[in-house]
């Protein structure tokens, strides 16, 4: 970052921060700025190129110091963990702002995500790409450029439900109001947990080695033996295929 964006960071972080006066603002930034820079580098790497790695910077500073000034350490979490918690929400949030998926983007995703939950409730299995394909009455090559498009466009807020983020999982599961919200929060979650658990086997273990290992997608390649373009469509199918199955909360 330059000096003239350091600063502008910096002067807002100092505003976030107002009401912690007991922690000291300088020695966060400098020992956790390296933690922000990372997470946002990682982040990056499945957004799209409007996307610009100071603005994720700038706004996990932000996450930052709100980090710093709610953590409890009575809960058991290291302020570390914690940290990038919220480090990576505050950056996701950024990211929703700018809501930079065109709406045929959206529009064909939910389509993909009609197309398995009407697959799978025909077969009983899980629905593969040759079968969405069919169903959607296009080419493979054609679905595959519609998961390739669905990457980063934050179709479903696996980040921040899996790490508890309150708001993330009234989006998900629509405007949860009055005295039962925890409730509907935490069996929710538990859906989704078996949701995740019973994805196909290449499926989940993406999602584990990205959310869980934090690898990038060309190390994911590596691993698994495809493409780094393949493993974002993994990805993409993943996030649809959890859509498709948890469509009473979407």
């Amino acid at each position: 970052m330059t000096a003239v964006r350091e600063t502008s960071v910096y002067k807002k972080v100092e505003a976030e921060s107002s009401k912690n006066s007991h922690q000291n603002l300088e020695q966060v930034v400098d020992r956790y700025a390296p933690l922000v820079k990372r997470i946002a580098h990682h982040l990056l790497l499945r957004m799209p190129a409007s996307v610009q790695i100071d603005d994720l910077i700038q706004s996990g500073m932000i996450g930052l110091i709100e980090a710093a000034r709610k953590y409890d350490v009575s809960k058991g979490a290291s302020f570390e963990t914690y940290a990038g918690i919220r480090i990576r929400g505050s950056m996701l949030d950024e990211v929703r702002k700018g809501d930079w998926a065109p709406r045929s983007v959206h529009r064909k995703s939910r389509k993909v995500a009609e197309a398995i939950k009407t697959v799978e409730a025909r077969t009983g299995q899980d629905a593969k790409d040759k079968e969405i394909a069919a169903e959607l009455e296009i080419t493979l090559n054609e679905y595959y450029t519609i998961l390739q498009d669905a990457t980063g466009s934050r179709l479903f807020s696996y980040d921040d439900i899996m790490e508890g983020d309150d708001s993330a999982i009234e989006t998900a599961a629509g405007e949860l109001p009055g005295p039962c919200d925890g409730l509907q929060r935490s069996t929710f979650q538990e859906h989704l947990a078996a949701a995740i658990d019973n994805l196909p086997e290449r499926e989940k273990l993406v999602l584990s080695l990205y959310y869980d290992e934090e690898l990038n997608l060309k190390e994911i390649g590596e691993v698994i033996g495809v493409s780094e373009s393949r493993v974002s469509q993994i990805h993409s199918q993943a996030a649809l295929r959890l859509r498709a199955r948890l469509v009473d909360w979407n």
